[in-house]
């Protein structure tokens, strides 16, 4: 590598680390020609933080300030608070500002030439002779700016009757001065106390100080006071300040307490969740008390003469002989006579003579619920019509509703229409014989569930138990 490259690449490296984190703080500086240089701004005030504040770069010429923002030069880039030279030249001396919003800050850059004999500028350079075996102390006489560190304004969250301790650090020259500012118009507060300031050289020849204030037993007056701490020289000031803020206690809540609530809370859940169970499961039984409890009737107003029209197959062959009799029999004694419903039964309460089609659907008009005792035989008789007549009540008109029963066990019940599929619920009750006959089963349960809500009392006349359907 040859001498004129040594001093070059350090510089590009100090360019690259310094240039995200240091400030141009020197109001005059000194750069050497063909180096990588940079200004850069840092600003406390709260435009800093704003993105969509405008940025703008000048450079002070004898006609006037050129906007750099505007500038061609492929060597002078701007990237928002720094101003990059890719390199310095000569003719880059002069003055710069820098403006955002309120804040503006000025440098004045001198660049020197670079010597073409010698890897160093001989301008920049300050000889001393020494002896052989001697020691030799380097004495720093460039000034700094002194700068706080930290945010500019640094809000602190306290409690009150604690104290706390404020740390106010600057790095700053020698002879630079460091100090609080507490005082208030009627005079400083007796618990607060300025410490005092501690320098530490750093390895720069320049001085990191340090100085506390101690707040003792906080109160009320101590809040929302700026405490401010200053650093100034002749070359500049710079000020932090300091706002306590009141810290929102948290009230711990106590062991025991807290054991109770999630015990509370475990129960009220597991009860929460059986009473869903039971809802679901007693659904049926919970709605038949409620209608008794409130004596619900929905058959007063609705103009229908019958309850349900029971459809059914009334081919009375020997091998129907129990289907048939379930439907003409069973239904009407118990819904009629122990629950005190009125049903409409074909073979029953129709005058013989009349239209059949036209009589069925009169009947169907005049029903709130269409009772269909299925079975293997059933859609090959004349119920057929019942079921579609029903159907188109039930869809088309929404007058009525219908209930299946099957009576003997059906695999398959592709018979059935399609549109029977589109009811809401056309839920299938099986009668078991063995299972039916109380009734407080849960068949005859269901089934007044189904049935309209009525407001009349069973009668108890009769056995809680059918009789035993019997073959004919």
């Amino acid at each position: 590598m040859h001498c004129r490259e040594i001093p070059l690449t350090v510089w590009v490296l100090m360019f690259i680390s310094a240039s995200e984190e240091t400030c141009t703080s020197r109001l005059h500086i000194t750069a050497v020609e063909g180096e990588p240089f940079y200004l850069k701004y840092c600003s406390s005030s709260p435009e800093h933080e704003k993105k969509s504040t405008t940025i703008k770069w000048y450079k002070n010429e004898s006609h006037g300030p050129v906007d750099l923002n505007l500038s061609s030069s492929p060597r002078i880039l701007l990237r928002g608070y720094v101003l990059e030279f890719w390199p310095v030249e000569l003719t880059d001396s002069g003055s710069y500002s820098f403006q955002m919003g309120n804040d503006t800050h000025g440098w004045k850059l001198n660049v020197i030439p670079r010597s073409k004999h010698s890897c160093f500028t001989e301008k920049v350079v300050t000889s001393k002779a020494v002896e052989v075996k001697k020691s030799l102390q380097i004495a720093y006489h460039s000034n700094i700016i002194p700068a706080l560190l930290g945010p500019k304004i640094d809000k602190v969250k306290v409690k009150l009757g604690k104290d706390i301790e404020l740390n106010c650090s600057a790095l700053l020259n020698e002879k630079d001065v460091i100090y609080w500012n507490t005082w208030r118009k009627n005079g400083k507060d007796p618990n607060v106390h300025e410490g005092e300031v501690t320098r530490i050289r750093t390895s720069e020849g320049k001085w990191l100080a340090s100085t506390i204030l101690r707040i003792e037993n906080i109160n009320t007056r101590n809040l929302n006071f700026a405490y401010n701490c200053t650093a100034v020289n002749q070359g500049g000031i710079d000020t932090k300040s300091f706002l306590l803020l009141v810290e929102e206690d948290m009230v711990d809540i106590p062991g025991h307490v807290f054991t109770r609530g999630m015990i509370v809370a475990v129960v009220i859940s597991v009860v929460a969740v059986c009473l869903v169970t039971v809802g679901v499961i007693y659904r049926v039984d919970l709605v038949l008390f409620y209608r008794h409890f409130m004596g619900r009737d929905e058959t007063l107003t609705d103009g229908k003469t019958y309850d349900a029209f029971v459809s059914y197959l009334k081919e009375c062959q020997p091998e129907h002989g129990e289907e048939h009799a379930f439907a003409v029999e069973t239904l009407p004694r118990v819904l009629e006579k122990h629950f005190g419903y009125k049903l409409c039964i074909f073979e029953r309460d129709v005058v013989p003579g009349g239209a059949v089609v036209d009589e069925i659907h009169s009947l169907i008009e005049k029903s709130r619920r269409l009772i269909i005792v299925l079975s293997k035989s059933y859609m090959s008789s004349e119920v057929r019509y019942e079921l579609e007549s029903g159907l188109h009540e039930a869809l088309v008109e929404r007058k009525i509703k219908i209930i299946l029963i099957e009576f003997t066990p059906i695999g398959d019940f592709r018979f059935l229409p399609q549109s029977l599929k589109l009811l809401k619920s056309h839920r299938v009750l099986k009668w078991k014989a063995d299972k039916s006959l109380s009734y407080n089963s849960r068949f005859w349960k269901n089934l007044l569930y189904l049935m309209p809500a009525k407001a009349v009392k069973p009668c108890r006349d009769e056995s809680e138990v059918l009789p035993v359907l019997l073959k004919s």
